[in-house]
């Protein structure tokens, strides 16, 4: 692999690429009333990779979603850096999600009418902004898709298609990418595959990655895991293995069952 270009500057020098504080997610009043977060503080490490886990039902999606600016939040803080997102209106929060935030999700999100190299460079092009050659040549020759990039979505396999939106986060040097089930349509050999190119992303492009799973596979790729349950913070467990996530997972399905 080519020697990889320093990572942009900005968020990584701060030791931290996002944080909550307290932050808190309401949904409806009354008898309707759920609390979705309930005061929820946690960091996120700059050039680390960490999955979030817990329950159906126990708020990791609503975090991810809350701390990548695509949902509100009711109370408390979240920060992309030193930005505080409640102070922006949707046109600067639209820019910053455009400029600092990759996203990956369980569904592809390709246009078919574009080839994956135009897929790729998409949010770019949009933003008027001219990719960096180097680094996009870069991505797609670890990400394997150098002889792909002229086929489109319904030329490629499910993985080569989620590998195209993995390039298409890392395209423009984002600050962090935000994972939501990115393996949930992969096969096995597809979704490891998926995982060890986001683990690369972080070890030798210096990329920060939060991954929202189930899976306590999935999970033992990342540095570092912390499990949500009832809209709270439960548990952060460094170094995962499968074993270790599964058993904090049978803890918290044996607390339900009491109560």
């Amino acid at each position: 692999m080519a020697q990889p270009a320093p990572p942009p500057t900005g968020l990584r020098a701060s030791g931290v690429a996002a944080r909550a504080t307290e932050l808190t997610k309401v949904y409806g009043a009354g008898e309707t009333r759920v609390v979705a977060l309930d005061a929820v503080s946690v960091e996120f490490g700059r050039g680390r990779f960490t999955a979030i886990m817990g329950p159906s039902g126990s708020g990791k999606s609503t975090l991810m979603h809350c701390m990548a600016g695509l949902d509100s939040f009711s109370g408390g803080s979240a920060r992309i850096a030193d930005t505080e997102l409640s102070r922006l209106g949707d046109r600067r929060l639209t820019r910053l999600r455009r400029e600092k935030v990759g996203f990956v999700f369980q569904s592809f999100n390709l246009l078919p009418t574009l080839n994956a190299l135009e897929n790729i460079t998409l949010p770019m092009d949009i933003a008027g902004r001219t990719p960096d050659q180097e680094w996009l040549e870069l991505i797609v020759g670890t990400l394997g898709l150098s002889g792909r990039l002229r086929h489109r979505p319904s030329q490629l396999s499910g993985g080569q298609q989620q590998r195209v939106a993995v390039a298409r986060a890392l395209a423009g040097r984002p600050e962090i990418i935000f994972a939501d089930e990115p393996t949930g349509n992969l096969d096995s050999r597809s979704g490891a595959e998926l995982l060890d190119f986001l683990r690369a992303s972080v070890r030798e492009l210096g990329q920060t990655v939060v991954m929202v799973t189930h899976d306590p596979v999935a999970a033992s790729y990342a540095d570092r895991v912390v499990f949500l349950a009832d809209g709270r913070l439960t548990d952060d467990l460094p170094a995962p293995t499968p074993e270790a996530v599964l058993d904090r997972m049978r803890h918290f399905d044996a607390e339900g069952r009491k109560t």
